[in-house]
């Protein structure tokens, strides 16, 4: 068997810093204090990096990251948000090698909690060899490693045995790479993949499809210090962009909108408003973001009822179109939606959950056996700083997080009715109907087609099945209120 170990950061991840990654475990483990407190000592990181003690640097970001933090918070953002920020970076020429062999092993002097994951699940490794945090009895990090950085090699021989590594990828001026001398052969990044012998054997990266946390780009300290400044100013601007869509008439919003530097791209024909004697039309769109119906209703200028599953009462409150809250008992359910297409348009997201990434997840069939007036609607978004969605944080703020961004963007594409033929009219099957438009949709969208369901997306982020709690906001609240109160242990922590 053929056996391979390679290091992470500068290797088979493109960027050898990995200050970024404690930069997202500040803000999505902790808070904006904590995020803001790892930016302040970048420079003296970097100094210390320059200075040949880049080991020390490391150290100080982990202190400074993680010290008085819940390790369960820690694994959450490791499962939920690191993944996605680490795919984006990887190397895919170094990929190609370490994907050819048969055992694969990571070796970096990032905290194993952080990596492990993704490299386990993602880039199918066997096994991780990294830095070990200290825990203290009540579950909280200490911000201190477990053993030094020049004891890795030794881990490497100890998990190998008499056997030698076949192949060994690294960077041979970096201390982390002393492994590099047990393996049979050696290359050094960075990697050019020429191996044509294993072309038929590559294969991608398991791809993210659930990703969470607010942020949506990787903060680097100048992306981070950008965010830093700017939320000041988003929220007052969020605060006005949700005052003018709430007392603005819907038919003037797409006009208005630019004024405030949002932008509504609209595709396809939308059908005219329901007739007194004709029933009312579904429209049955992607789940981007809890604004889709808000959107879809300022496109067509009336005020288009949408279906709700779990969203936080604040949301409902603030919403400027009709919510109808639906039980999850299907037969209570379906009476709800018949009733209200009885008295106009309705608008639902048969996903039941947003996704963030190009994958649209199943579709519930209950739509299909309601109506047969059924319109696709494939709605998507760009923004620039924030996402607006979250599984594991405060759902309330999703609109504000939206309108936060400089430049927030949505695109709707109307695509015609569904013909009979391809209605349960016919005497095709709900299960049918529903698969037919999730397809159409994702090729709109040029997305593809999962079976997760909104279960599946909250087991993986959240670890339970999606349904908001009452005490979910005072449970923020409290998260929000304590942050500073963390930076300051960390501060005193860090003096002594």
């Amino acid at each position: 068997m053929e056996s391979i170990v390679s290091e992470l950061e500068g290797t088979l991840l493109k960027n050898l810093d990995p200050f970024s990654y404690f930069m997202l475990v500040a803000f999505e483990a902790s808070s904006i204090f904590r995020f803001a407190f790892l930016l302040i000592f970048w420079p003296v990181i970097r100094l210390l990096a320059i200075c040949g003690q880049r080991d020390v640097g490391l150290k100080l970001m982990i202190f400074v990251a993680t010290v008085g933090v819940p390790v369960s918070e820690i694994e959450a953002v490791a499962r939920a948000v690191l993944p996605k920020f680490y795919l984006d970076d990887i190397d895919m020429d170094a990929w190609k090698v370490f994907s050819s062999y048969d055992k694969r092993v990571v070796v970096t002097k990032t905290p194993r909690i952080m990596v492990e994951r993704f490299v386990k699940e993602h880039l199918r490794a066997d096994d991780v060899i990294g830095s070990e945090l200290l825990v203290n009895r009540f579950g909280w990090a200490t911000g201190f490693i477990k053993d030094d950085f020049d004891l890795i090699s030794d881990r490497v021989a100890e998990l190998f045995g008499d056997e030698q590594p076949s192949l060994g990828l690294g960077r041979p001026e970096c201390s982390g790479s002393l492994f590099l001398h047990l393996c049979k052969e050696q290359l050094h990044s960075p990697i050019i993949s020429n191996k044509k012998q294993h072309d038929h054997q590559f294969i991608r990266p398991l791809p993210v499809i659930f990703h969470d946390g607010r942020l949506a780009k990787r903060p680097t300290p100048s992306t981070a210090l950008l965010i830093l400044l700017w939320i000041p100013i988003g929220i007052i601007l969020a605060g006005i962009r949700i005052i003018v869509g709430i007392i603005v008439p819907m038919k003037a919003i797409p006009w208005i909108a630019p004024l405030f530097g949002s932008k509504v791209i609209v595709k396809g024909k939308p059908p005219p408003p329901p007739s007194s004697s004709t029933s009312g039309v579904l429209f049955v769109c992607t789940h981007r973001t809890l604004m889709d119906p808000v959107i879809l209703s300022a496109v067509l200028h009336r005020r288009i009822p949408a279906v709700t599953y779990s969203i936080s009462r604040l949301s409902e409150i603030l919403s400027p179109i009709p919510t109808v809250r639906l039980t999850r008992i299907r037969d209570v359910d379906a009476e709800k939606i018949k009733q209200q297409l009885e008295n106009g348009d309705l608008a639902v997201c048969p996903e039941g959950t947003t996704c963030r990434e190009p994958f649209l997840l199943r579709f519930s069939k209950l739509f299909a056996e309601l109506t047969d007036r059924i319109v696709p609607v494939a709605m998507n978004y760009r923004v620039g700083l924030f996402h607006a969605t979250t599984a594991r944080g405060w759902k309330a703020l999703d609109p504000i997080f939206f309108f936060m961004n400089p430049r927030p963007i949505y695109e709707v594409t109307f695509l015609n009715q569904l013909p009979v033929e391809a209605t349960c009219s016919s005497g095709k099957s709900p299960h049918d109907v529903a698969n037919y438009v999730q397809r159409i949709l994702a090729a709109t969208l040029g997305f593809e087609c999962t079976n997760f369901t909104r279960r599946d997306k909250y087991r993986v982020l959240a670890g339970n099945d999606g349904i908001v709690s009452q005490t979910t906001s005072s449970l923020s609240l409290k998260k929000l209120l304590c942050g500073f109160k963390q930076v300051m242990e960390t501060f005193k922590l860090f003096i002594h």
